[in-house]
């Protein structure tokens, strides 16, 4: 009975061996999908990173050239009715990497129709204000980049 016994045993020596071979294989691909996941992560939180400063320098590019209404005087469009206050002769700081411009669209006398004003004696100006902003921050390229664009109305008398 011994000598049967023995066999038994010696039969199975090397499958201790081979499910020990096994699982660490399997626990060394679930490290490595885990670390590709984190890394994978790590980009993406950098790249949502970038787009929101780069939207939010988009943003501090309207609100600076609004800031100051000396920006919106017709004297200071070219042309084409464009004016880029950052570039110009004005003193508007850029505490940011945005490149904005202002283009005056039209004028028109009175009020618009189906808005419910009833002033008017004011001259209705209309302007669209453009600000392109880059991420500044980031070592990677392309860069974000956020275009933002608002249309804004300035009331004036009529002289």
């Amino acid at each position: 009975m011994t000598t049967k016994a023995n066999t038994i045993l010696r039969g199975q020596s090397g499958a201790a061996l081979v499910i020990s071979l096994i699982m660490i294989i399997v626990m060394t691909l679930i490290a490595l999908a885990s670390s590709y996941t984190s890394i994978f992560e790590m980009k993406i939180s950098g790249i949502k990173r970038g787009s929101t400063n780069a939207f939010y320098a988009a943003e501090t590019g309207i609100n600076e050239i609004t800031a100051y209404p000396a920006n919106f005087n017709l004297s200071n469009f070219n042309a084409q009715n464009q004016y880029a206050p950052f570039g110009g002769a004005s003193n508007t700081p850029n505490p940011t990497s945005a490149v904005a411009t202002i283009t005056h669209l039209t004028t028109q006398v009175g009020p618009p129709r189906g808005t419910g004003f009833s002033a008017v004696n004011l001259n209705y100006v209309y302007y669209q204000v453009q600000s392109v902003g880059w991420d500044q921050n980031s070592s990677s390229y392309p860069l974000s980049q956020t275009t933002i664009q608002e249309e804004m109305v300035r009331l004036d008398p009529v002289q």
